[in-house]
């Protein structure tokens, strides 16, 4: 490839440089028209902002804001930084944080300034994600040693039933790794699932298989803790687009936290759970998760879903229904919980008939 001078060869690596940067970078001149913008801007304002003011592009305005940082820089000739806000095409506002500096000829005079706006809401999410991570790992370490403990017993469990021969103990052995598998991976998944938010990815697929499906892989573990598993599924809920892994980690979380509370409640020799998918009404479908466990107390009911909360003392982290809540959000479904201490607790989550 050829470039007739070094200027050119420049002109395209800070172009290529600028386009890349996952912010709004723009150039103006003092009567605030757009001389330069990056694909990023492009792309979401149109390709035929250059020479439009910025505030007609930013604001639909036909005035220059209020707040502007590129008056005080073409002033003063300094770097400045302001809170604002602007409106996308399609008619969304988004808070940005905006810089302005400027760009001296040869002479030390400010001939334009550059301006780059940063979602601030992006880099609030972002900043969220990498709390929620970071307190997720610090306050599932207490489990994760759990796990690891509960893997090396059924490990040496099993290692005996070999050396003796004695395929009884080499089952209870299994069984306790099975079941700690199933946490360290149940574990995984959810700090996955809050740490950053997913869209769903929705295709066709049946709510009742899939409440089927997810009911079986914690049949086992039910039975090993003396738990019944009942499972009501009408076969007539017909097919819909929704994300079925999605859902199905929602329900896993939702039985998983039944189990729990079932393991806490020593007030009862026996306990159940049971798993509904049915209609809500004429345009909705449901997932109800019930047990007959201790239920909760009014002031942990109101603070369920909030992030990193639990109701299990210090045998659980809450992200489970965190997470139970974010895949409820992201499918614009609703949660619906009904307890009464002493008696045990409802989830309902109710969705649209989103048939294809």
């Amino acid at each position: 490839m050829n470039y007739s001078s070094d200027s050119e060869l420049m002109d395209l690596v800070f172009k290529s440089i600028v386009d890349a940067l996952p912010c709004y970078v723009m150039i103006q001149d003092k009567d605030f028209n757009i001389l330069f913008a990056n694909q990023k801007l492009k792309s979401e304002f149109g390709d035929d902002i250059i020479g439009l003011s910025c505030y007609s592009v930013l604001k639909g305005s036909h005035h220059r804001c209020n707040i502007c940082p590129i008056i005080r820089t073409f002033r003063d000739k300094k770097i400045h930084l302001v809170e604002d806000t602007i409106h996308l095409p399609d008619g969304a506002v988004i808070e940005i944080i905006t810089y302005s500096a400027p760009l001296f000829d040869y002479n030390a005079n400010v001939k334009a300034c550059i301006k780059l706006m940063i979602n601030e809401g992006a880099l609030k999410e972002e900043y969220k994600e990498l709390v929620t991570l970071g307190q997720s790992i610090s306050l599932l370490s207490h489990d994760i040693k759990t796990v690891l403990e509960g893997l090396q017993g059924g490990s040496r469990i099993v290692e005996e039933g070999i050396k003796d021969t004695d395929q009884k103990l080499i089952h209870i052995g299994w069984d306790v790794v099975k079941k700690n598998i199933s946490d360290i991976t149940g574990i995984t998944q959810n700090v996955l699932y809050s740490a950053k938010e997913r869209k769903p990815i929705k295709r066709k697929a049946s709510p009742v298989d899939v409440a089927r499906k997810t009911g079986n892989q914690f049949a086992e573990n039910a039975s090993s803790l003396g738990i019944r598993l009942h499972m009501h599924l009408n076969p007539k809920v017909p097919h819909v687009k929704f994300d079925p892994k999605g859902i199905s980690r929602m329900l896993g979380n939702l039985i998983w936290n039944s189990l729990q509370a079932c393991q806490k409640d020593i007030q009862k020799s026996k306990h159940a759970i049971y798993i509904h998918a049915d209609f809500y009404d004429d345009d909705h479908f449901m997932y109800e998760v019930e047990d007959n466990a201790g239920g909760m107390y009014k002031g942990t009911q109101q603070n369920l879903f909030k992030e990193l909360l639990s109701s299990e003392g210090e045998s659980g982290t809450g992200l489970g229904l965190m997470v139970v809540e974010r895949i409820v959000r992201n499918h614009q479904g609703k949660i619906e919980v009904l307890t009464k201490t002493g008696k045990g607790s409802l989830f309902r989550t109710i969705f649209k008939l989103d048939k294809y």
